[in-house]
């Protein structure tokens, strides 16, 4: 009974008492933090609105704060998507389909998205790709050729590559295959 009880008492416990009570923070205060985050790392407009938001900001004194972060070069949408870009392919490992649409989400416009995606190189994306492909083929089980490779294209496509980049890469795969099988039969 005395199990009971003590789990009755903990549901009837208002869960008023277990939230934070946020701060209200002067325009200054908020401007000043909002900078303090902008120079850890690059951020875009929706990402500063966002947090604005969570710290307690007016509508008024949101779009002065972003004005002004973006005066002082603490916001700069162009250097945000190149760098989002470059991360995503060399840390994360991801094509150019999937970053664009994952930098889309964060209310970047198509023209600064395509003149990101454009600093990527085609030979240093499909060498990437076939690393990616390569790996993956250690780890995949197929019992025909035509189940290896659609293994392979669909994770390359998970992956956001383009099909023409695939498919390029999987011919490359080929060829250094068949000179690895022809290597061992000798």
């Amino acid at each position: 009974m005395a199990f009971i009880n003590t789990h009755i008492n903990k549901l009837k416990t208002p869960k008023l008492l277990t939230l934070r009570m946020q701060k209200d923070y002067s325009k200054e205060e908020l401007m000043y933090k909002a900078a303090s985050y902008c120079s850890l790392s690059e951020h875009c407009i929706s990402e500063v609105e966002e947090k604005l938001n969570k710290w307690g900001a007016s509508e008024s004194d949101k779009s002065s704060i972003i004005d002004g972060l973006i005066d002082e070069k603490f916001i700069d949408e162009t250097r945000f998507s190149n760098s989002f870009v470059k991360d995503k392919f060399r840390f994360n490992k991801w094509g150019k389909t999937k970053i664009a649409f994952a930098i889309k989400v964060k209310g970047i416009d198509r023209f600064t998205i395509a003149e990101a995606l454009d600093t990527i190189h085609d030979e240093e994306y499909l060498e990437l790709l076939t690393e990616l492909l390569k790996s993956k083929l250690t780890k995949i089980k197929y019992e025909s050729e035509y189940e290896k490779q659609g293994k392979l294209f669909k994770f390359g496509l998970s992956r956001g590559f383009e099909s023409k980049f695939i498919t390029k890469a999987l011919q490359a795969l080929k060829i250094e295959t068949s000179d690895i099988e022809d290597f061992e039969l000798e």
